[in-house]
């Protein structure tokens, strides 16, 4: 059973995670158009993640007893000057997920709940993932101006990304 500052930590990162998929996805229609489909293509398999991520604290917080409890989620963006500063937001993101996720972990290290603790581990080691990611993309961005053949030849590798939910094997 999960104790009551717990379950409303974890409730606001449902609710969080939520706003993610719906960012991603803002992002995603951005940049279908700004003709950028394979960056896109990126996006969405983001927005299908952020999703997966959701469902993973839903399912956690069903499976520990406790009641779910959604909110109404905050207006996203829907606008930014190019495809540069939508990776920038992205990172900036990401990171401040990563401090919602630490933060996690600390009421779970204070409520002495081991189990979500260890529920929470796959979640540090993936924002590392996701942080790394994104700051490759911004780098290569940076390097091309964002512009020109670059930032065709980096379209045409953004549409290979597939989503494999990697949640569900956890």
């Amino acid at each position: 059973m999960l104790k009551e500052k717990m379950l409303a930590a974890l409730n606001e990162q449902i609710n969080a995670e939520q706003y993610s998929a719906l960012l991603y996805l803002s992002m995603s229609a951005n940049l279908n158009d700004m003709g950028l489909p394979g960056f896109a293509n990126w996006m969405y398999v983001q927005y299908q993640e952020e999703l997966s991520h959701a469902n993973k604290f839903y399912n956690y917080v069903v499976e520990r007893g406790g009641k779910v409890q959604l909110k109404a989620i905050e207006q996203v963006p829907t606008k930014w000057e190019g495809v540069i500063d939508i990776y920038k937001a992205t990172l900036e993101h990401e990171q401040k997920v990563t401090d919602l996720i630490n933060s996690l972990v600390d009421v779970a290290i204070e409520e002495r709940d081991h189990a979500t603790q260890s529920f929470l581990r796959w979640f540090v080691d993936e924002q590392v993932e996701e942080e790394a990611n994104v700051t490759e993309i911004l780098d290569t961005l940076k390097l091309i101006n964002g512009q020109g053949n670059g930032i065709f030849m980096l379209d045409r590798e953004m549409r290979s990304r597939t989503f494999v939910d990697t949640t569900a094997a956890q």
